[in-house]
Parts: C-alpha cells; sequence; structure tokens
C-alpha cells in the first residue's frame, strides 16, 4: 500500500514516500510526516522470532510503502552487510542493571551508519523510478557524525553529489579528519565559521530558496538531505528499537509484550522520534528518556512545555549534542497536536521570530506521558566515563556516558532500561582519556588514541586508527552567508 507524506505546516498537498524522499524537506520549510503512522501495527511476537535484516525489510515496508518488496529487500541486503563488524549489526551488551545498544559498528564508527547505509540505496531507487533525470545533492548540515556518514553512504554513487557543513573547531579531532579525509569525485566539504545551528539553519533558508532552486534546476540539479528532517534518514533507526526489544526476548530479559524503557542521547532529536515512530508501531515503549548535554534545550522543553533557544551555547565534550534547535521535534509536536498542521506552522513561525514557542496543555500531557528527560554537565559525563569503566569494564564516549548518567539519576521503573550507545570511544580519544585521569596536554588525537588503547586494553577501530595516515583533501572554510555559493559551485563542479 503506498505511503502518503505531507509537510507538517500543510496537509494539502501530499506525495509518495520516494518523493517524499527525493525532496528531503518540503518547500515551506516544514518536514514531511505521514497519517498512517500508527494505523498499522507490527506483530511484536514475529519481531522478537527474527533477526535484524528481517526486521528491517518489515520497518521500511510498513512505513515507505511505495517501495516494493524486492526493493526494500535489495536495499536491506547491501545497507546491512560486510561494512558492518558484527552481522548483529545493533548489538545489545549488558551495563550494570541496564543494557546498552551498541549503534557504532558499522563503517564511520557513529550510530547515523544505520541509516546512511540505508538512504542512498532508498534515494537511487526513488531516483530512478520517480526522478525525472535531475541529479540529486545531497545538502547536509553535521554537528559532527552525520557528516561523515553522509560522505561515506554517497560518495561516488551515480547521479548524486553531497556537500556537508561542519562547525569549524567544534567537532572533534577524529569527526574533522573522518570528513575533511574523504575521497569522492562527488563530495565537497567545508566548515563555517559558527556553530551546529548557525549552519543548520542555513542550510534550510538555502533549501527554501526559490532562487537558487530555480538556477540549479536550469542546470539539471535538485536539492535533497541526508539530515534526520530526510524521512529516508529516520526511518531506518526506528528498526533499531524493535530489534533491541527482539534481543532482550532472545536473552530471557523480557517476554513479547512486556514494556521496556529506552535512554537516548540526543541534540537534534531525530534518533528518540524514531523511539516513538516504533512506539506508534505498536512497540512496548514504557518511555522514552531523553538525555541532553549543558545545552538542556530539550530538558526544559519536556518539563514546562516552552521551547526556548534564546540562550548560551555551550561548546562540550559532547558536540554532536550541541544544538539548540532540534529540528526532529517539529515532527513529533505534529503528532502530539493530532496532525494540527496550523498549529505547527505557528509554533515555527514563533521560534523563528521570537526564539521561543509554548505547547497547550493537551500536547505537554501527552508529552509528558511518553517522555522523560534529564541532562548531564561535562563533569558529570567524565565521572560517569571514568566510573562505567572503573565499575563496570565497559568504555564509553561522551555522548553515551550522558544517557548513562541521566539513566542512572532516575528511580527506578520496574522495566527493563536500554541505554543508546551512539559512537564508539574512539571518536572522542581525548575527552575519553582525560576523562578517565590521563594527561592529554600536549597530545594529538593519535596519541590519544594509542594511550586509550594501552590504558584500556582496548582496540581503535580501523577505520579510525587508519587516518593518520590519510591525505586531507578539503581545507575550505566560510562564513554562514557563503553557504550558498559554495553550495552553487559544488553543484556545478560535481555534475560539469
Amino acid at each position: 500500500m503506498e505511503t502518503l507524506y505531507h509537510s507538517t505546516r500543510d496537509a494539502q498537498s501530499v506525495m509518495s514516500s520516494k518523493q517524499a524522499i527525493l525532496a528531503g524537506i518540503a518547500p515551506d520549510g516544514g518536514l514531511y510526516v505521514s497519517d498512517q503512522i500508527g494505523t498499522v501495527t507490527l506483530d511484536v511476537t514475529q519481531i522478537c522470532a527474527q533477526d535484524y535484516h528481517a526486521t528491517a525489510r518489515v520497518v521500511l515496508q510498513t512505513l515507505l510503502g511505495d517501495y516494493s518488496a524486492q526493493e526494500v529487500s535489495d536495499c536491506v541486503t547491501g545497507a546491512y552487510g560486510s561494512q558492518w563488524d558484527t552481522p548483529a549489526i545493533t548489538p545489545l551488551t549488558p551495563i550494570g542493571n541496564d543494557w546498552l545498544l551498541e549503534l557504532y559498528h558499522g563503517p564511520t564508527c557513529a550510530f547515523k551508519d544505520v541509516a546512511l547505509q540505508m538512504l542512498p540505496r532508498l534515494m537511487s531507487v526513488a531516483r530512478t523510478t520517480e526522478g525525472d533525470g535531475q541529479n540529486v545533492m545531497i545538502l547536509t548540515a553535521t554537528s559532527g557524525d552525520t557528516g561523515k556518514a553522509a560522505l561515506e553512504g554517497f560518495a561516488d554513487v551515480a547521479g548524486t553529489g553531497v556537500t556537508v557543513f561542519y562547525p569549524d573547531g567544534k567537532v572533534s579531532d577524529v569527526q574533522r579528519l573522518q570528513m575533511v579525509t574523504q575521497r569522492g569525485a562527488n563530495v565537497a566539504v567545508c566548515g563555517i565559521r559558527g556553530n551546529f545551528d548557525d549552519a543548520q539553519t542555513e542550510v534550510k533558508a538555502i533549501f527554501a530558496d526559490a532562487n537558487l532552486r530555480a538556477r540549479l534546476a536550469s542546470d539539471g540539479c535538485v536539492l535533497s538531505s541526508a539530515n534526520s528532517i530526510n524521512v529516508g534518514r529516520l526511518v531506518p533507526q526506528v528498526t533499531y528499537y524493535f530489534d533491541a526489544y527482539a534481543q532482550l526476548a532472545r536473552t530471557g530479559a523480557i517476554k513479547a509484550g512486556d514494556q521496556i524503557d529506552f535512554c537516548v542521547p540526543t541534540g537534534n532529536f531525530g534518533d528518540v522520534l524514531a523511539g516513538y515512530y516504533a512506539k506508534l508501531l505498536g512497540l512496548p515503549v514504557g518511555q522514552l528518556i531523553v538525555a541532553s548535554n549543558a545545552n538542556n534545550v530539550l530538558t526544559d522543553f519536556i518539563t514546562t512545555g516552552t521551547y526556548d533557544r534564546r540562550r548560551t551555547f555551550h561548546k562540550t565534550i559532547s558536540p554532536s549534542m550541541d544544538i539548540l534547535v532540534s529540528s526532529n521535534l517539529e515532527r513529533l509536536v505534529y503528532y502530539l497536536s493530532g496532525g494540527d498542521c496550523e498549529l505547527v506552522a505557528s509554533y515555527m513561525a514563533d521560534l523563528a521570530s521570537k526564539g521561543c514557542y509554548t505547547v497547550n496543555a493537551d500536547i505537554l500531557s501527552k508529552l509528558q506521558t511518553s517522555f522523560g528527560c534529564g541532562f548531564a554537565d561535562d563533569d558529570a559525563t567524565r565521572e560517569t566515563i571514568r566510573n562505567t569503566w572503573a565499575e563496570l569494564g565497559v568504555l564509553i564516549d561522551t555522548h553515551t556516558a550522558v544517557g548513562k548518567a541521566v539513566v542512572d539519576k532516575l528511580p527506578a521503573s520496574g522495566r527493563q532500561r536500554v541505554c543508546l550507545s551512539t559512537a564508539s570511544p574512539y571518536k572522542f580519544c581525548a575527552d575519553v582519556l582525560a576523562a578517565l585521569g590521563a594527561d592529554v596536554n600536549g597530545l594529538d588525537g593519535f596519541a590519544c588514541m594509542d594511550k586509550l588503547e594501552e590504558l584500556t586494553h582496548t582496540t581503535a577501530p580501523s577505520q579510525l586508527s587508519g587516518l593518520r595516515t590519510a591525505s586531507e583533501r578539503h581545507a575550505d572554510v566560510c562564513d554562514r552567508a557563503e553557504m550558498p555559493a559554495f553550495v552553487e559551485a559544488a553543484c556545478k563542479r560535481v555534475f560539469a
């Protein structure tokens, strides 16, 4: 059955999931949603008896219904193959009395691989069946991990290019190297003088620039997104919530039908929103716990109902969460409002013009029913890394540690709790090493990597340790105002 999508701000213009994936973001600045989500639920007992690949096929077929079974199967086979270092794809491991969902076993060692090994394949199918022969430039702002995962996924994919903007000086050394050493004739990478919110806001403005779109279209090029604002990025992440549940059932920790809680370190709200989609599809979720760092705008929103980005931006040791404008929250507000596009549009207009908005009492009540929250500053994050290693022998990164710090402070719910582990600790080796008490002064990223290996007797992933011999290929840095020109130049170069 075809799945229809429309903007969170206007339900009148509908399109297929293939068209929504190609478009990335709606022309009015809204995000694509489907009112069919939640009308069909998945058989949890069946999910518990199958592997990751089978669950991915079921989830994608349900949420992207205009893809054929064969198209979905081919995409799943290609996305979750030998580029992963475990056949489990996202294994679940114990961490004290809770569980850790390891999402970093893909080619770039971060959870974004789950979706960004899939999105290029979904887009290629859509481009073949729905496209009009135009080339597609993938335009992405990154707080650190999406950029490399997008570059890796789209590098040298026929008919596509990929342009990535990252906040210069506000990602880890390893994250920066992953991006600036990327090979591929169709890739462009640029640092911006500003933070992630600056990059993300300008990317949205570029998508809304009708004159730029017209110039690109005249050259046979359209823009799309690899951020989680693209529904094709969001949907594949739903799979690992169901698969985590299945893994728990197979261990005997739960039986089918029992509720469990998930704690999700998040900044842009895409990862935890995928958990909400899983709940709408029938996964027995008790609470989705939103874990924030010192940029705790989401904690305040869930607690009070007011979203206010007018606050100090903190550069933290968990840089992928250094975000004050959580784009995917718009989708959640849409669903909690009962699909009131006019109300959502008014909230987003207030956010743009005033820097804040306050949801009504009904939305707040529904929000607090499904979501818990908490935050951890850098000191708490370091302490959690140190204690988790010393007491449990588990090495975690600076984002996973935010999640564990939050969940550790919560009272027991009586349910099994799963904390999402979003990246390898070796992506943030200097801060992880410092948290363990080592002196990192004067050490570069690879010296820290070596010392972390020596101290913990663990091994850095080869795709990260191998960066020390890779050549830096992308040196561009620009102001926010220069981003549109950079995109236009990249399109001309890639599709010349």
